[in-house]
């Protein structure tokens, strides 16, 4: 495990919120559902944060707005120390660069009628990034990083297998030179043997050319071989955060505990014996008052449907949002 405690981010999200608005019944009505909530969280250079949690969560949309392919509603973005949200499109775009996203559908990612070199080289071209001739000799090289020839930048899409064009996703992802790489669901349309192939692709990449991913995913095992840290996402907002091993040792919010009991084992003996997530995620047009996950939590309480939680800190790299911990943390004069 990588030790990030006495370095500075190189990303940091500040209550980060994104907005929807959606029609309702009513021709002047509108209702507002709030994907991303209050959203904090510190990458660091060389590092994975793993951000894992139910489809529909805002898992997604966090990564998205992060990287500003959407505009965040509230909140700060930070990048190396520079406030990327209050900067104009224009001046924005000359940093853009630096950032790139691996997508979970690398076939619906690529234009079917063009040849994968222009796929690469038009990521270039966008920036305005060296001449014809480089940006050629770029693309062949990122080709024969993750494993192809020459020959395959004149291919067309359709030519490869599902891995194969996860591969040169990623190659498209490394032409600009970035420094951190959303990777939403990069690897979760993959069959199992393609999967770890291309988790060891990206961990040999991050070592070599000193990578950060923000690494979305909803299998947890998947989430824990690569990342260095896991936040757990609930209804838009990040409810646990902690180092990789530790979460899986001693997680602290029931979500979390359930998300991990729900993990398949090869005993089916076990498999009845575990605890079940019950009940349905709410509608992000009615989100529950008090904690959002007060509906379905076997510990709740009264407090619980009244009055948000506090993000309540166990450790000095454990944090949970829960009451459950606020009293303890109190009583230990922590808090």
């Amino acid at each position: 495990m990588q030790e990030f405690k006495e370095r500075v981010p190189l990303l940091q999200v500040i209550g980060l919120e994104k907005h929807f608005t959606t029609q309702a019944k009513g021709l002047f009505k509108k209702n507002t559902v709030r994907a991303v909530n209050q959203v904090s969280f510190e990458v660091y250079e060389g590092e994975t944060l793993g951000l894992v949690g139910e489809s529909g969560c805002g898992k997604s949309t966090t990564g998205r707005t992060v990287l500003r392919l959407v505009e965040p509603t509230n909140g700060e973005i930070l990048y190396n120390g520079e406030n990327v949200t209050g900067m104009k499109l224009k001046e924005f775009n000359k940093i853009r660069k630096d950032f790139q996203m691996i997508f979970q559908d690398p076939f619906a990612s690529f234009d079917p009628k063009k040849r994968i070199g222009y796929s690469l080289e038009e990521v270039m071209v966008i920036q305005s990034v060296g001449k014809k001739e480089e940006r050629k000799a770029r693309a062949i090289e990122l080709l024969k990083k993750v494993g192809f020839s020459e020959e395959h930048y004149y291919r067309y899409p359709h030519e490869f297998s599902g891995g194969q064009r996860q591969r040169i996703g990623i190659a498209r992802a490394l032409m600009t030179n970035p420094k951190f790489i959303v990777c939403d669901e990069a690897v979760s349309a993959l069959d199992v043997s393609i999967q770890s192939q291309i988790l060891n692709l990206l961990k040999e990449l991050q070592k070599d050319l000193g990578l950060s991913y923000l690494f979305i995913g909803h299998d947890l095992n998947v989430v824990k071989y690569i990342s260095d840290r896991i936040a757990v996402m609930y209804m838009g907002e990040i409810i646990e955060m902690a180092p990789t091993e530790e979460l899986f040792a001693n997680p602290k919010h029931p979500y979390t505990k359930l998300l991990l009991a729900a993990i398949p084992v090869a005993n089916p003996h076990k498999q009845a014996e575990r605890p079940i997530l019950k009940g349905d995620i709410p509608s992000p047009l009615n989100i529950p008052s008090g904690c959002p996950f007060h509906t379905r939590c076997p510990y709740a309480t009264e407090q619980c449907s009244k009055i948000v939680p506090e993000i309540v800190h166990t450790s000095e790299e454990h944090s949970v949002k829960c009451h459950l911990f606020e009293s303890d943390v109190t009583e230990r004069g922590e808090n």
